[in-house]
């Protein structure tokens, strides 16, 4: 995943991820364009006909046409027949996956609202808990991969409520219904080729491959692809198991942010205090500076302590304003970018960092995000996309996500009218769209 959807003047107010599972692959779990190889030979299995667009009896039908490719490929990339009939044999289209696969979120998540639901008081109380109840655990593999436990913690909070929530589906299941209904086939029929490796190496049965919906396996939520690239056996039982080995589960999550880049002991970033006058159009992932050049812009840490405590000599930042200006800033270093690879939202990069420093003892944010905004519907954002072209800022399609293109719209219409030019989206600057080029 080396494409930059991130590298933008502005964040976005939303999560845009459907679901949480890790991996370089890991973003193709919620909607990449991600792909994988049919064996040597084999033309690529192809679904017969969109799922919704038959009967349920056509549909299995045509799901057990389906399968007799799948199962040929398979054997053909060298996975057992005996594997292939237990965990094929038994596949099943799951018609719930394919309605959740296709539905799309009517409304935004304002930044107060995703931290309500992601940093509640009680996974900040049980993130504590678990760094003190596994101490001697996160201390090893913080030795072995170079990775604090207080952000492994964060992780398996965030991904699986510390293993309380590891999905209810078949990953077979899941995997074999996201291939068959074609929308995104090629990925998640790379998936499902991956998922029976796993098996047929003998680290869990088919049955037991229990996932989310998209296919994400275990306490830390990988792709089947990200287990086979990643996943370790620390515990030292000849089997991988991230469902009920906490050890494999977050050795396998720090080797993984290990293999990712990750920068040792160096803090993730910071909250700051921002300078009065300062030009909004250096908020963005794109532009990195020394820290030493943020302190002479006038930046500051928020809690008083000088800019960047903890980090390493020449480490570089980018300027985050995920609320707009009215909210929290944040500086974040190379750390937060490696948390952006397991999963592209920046939003849940920046509470991965929030629950790592809590877990820690640290405290809440000086500057909360504003809780008086309401969140937008997907209509209000495309609404504010066609009012901004039809006052000349081409904020491209009106399909109601914002984008790059919308932001930079965004940004030179609140320029053209005095406001500070963060880019952000709301309520506030719908009313104002609708004021001056009337309802």
């Amino acid at each position: 995943m080396a494409r930059r959807p991130f590298a933008l003047a502005a964040l976005p107010v939303v999560l845009l991820a459907l679901s949480s599972c890790a991996g370089a692959d890991q973003s193709q779990r919620s909607g990449g364009t991600g792909g994988g190889r049919s064996a040597p030979g084999m033309a690529p299995v192809s679904p017969i006909a969109p799922a919704a667009a038959l009967s349920p009896a056509a549909e299995q039908a045509a799901f057990a046409q389906w399968l007799v490719g799948m199962r040929a490929e398979a054997l053909a990339a060298g996975i057992s027949r005996a594997t292939v009939d237990s965990a094929l044999g038994r596949a099943r289209i799951e018609p719930r996956i394919v309605e959740l696969d296709r539905k799309q979120p009517e409304f935004n998540k304002t930044l107060a609202g995703y931290f309500a639901s992601t940093l509640p008081d009680s996974r900040i109380a049980k993130a504590r808990e678990m760094m003190a109840l596994h101490a001697p655990l996160l201390r090893s593999l913080e030795q072995r991969y170079g990775v604090p436990g207080r952000f492994l913690v964060a992780f398996w909070g965030l991904e699986t409520n510390f293993g309380g929530t590891l999905g209810s589906f078949r990953v077979v299941d899941a995997l074999s219904t996201l291939a068959f209904e074609g929308r995104r086939g090629a990925f998640f029929r790379a998936q499902l080729l991956d998922a029976l490796r796993i098996i047929d190496a003998g680290h869990v049965s088919a049955d037991a491959m229990i996932g989310s919906w998209a296919g994400a396996m275990g306490q830390t939520q990988f792709m089947p692809s990200t287990f086979r690239a990643h996943a370790v056996d620390y515990d030292g039982d000849g089997r991988i198991d991230i469902w009920g080995s906490l050890p494999d589960a977050l050795a396998s999550a720090a080797k993984y942010l290990s293999d990712l880049g990750w920068k040792g002991a160096e803090p993730w970033g910071w909250e700051v205090v921002l300078p009065a006058g300062l030009d909004l159009a250096r908020v963005g992932l794109e532009e990195r500076r020394p820290l030493a050049d943020w302190a002479a812009l006038g930046l500051r840490g928020a809690d008083g302590r000088a800019l960047g405590a903890g980090a390493r000599a020449g480490v570089t930042a980018a300027l985050l304003l995920p609320a707009g200006y009215r909210g929290p800033a944040f500086l974040v270093t190379d750390n937060y970018f490696s948390i952006l690879k397991w999963n592209r939202s920046m939003l849940y990069a920046l509470a991965v960092g929030l629950l790592a420093d809590r877990a820690a003892g640290g405290g809440p944010l000086v500057h909360p995000p504003p809780a008086d905004e309401a969140p937008l519907r997907s209509a209000d954002v495309a609404e504010i996309q066609s009012r901004l072209s039809a006052l000349g800022y081409d904020a491209g399609t009106a399909d109601g996500v914002i984008g790059a293109q919308t932001r930079v719209a965004i940004r030179a219409y609140q320029a053209s009218i005095g406001a500070p030019a963060d880019g952000y989206a709301n309520d506030a600057l719908l009313a104002d769209l609708r004021r001056r080029s009337g309802r």
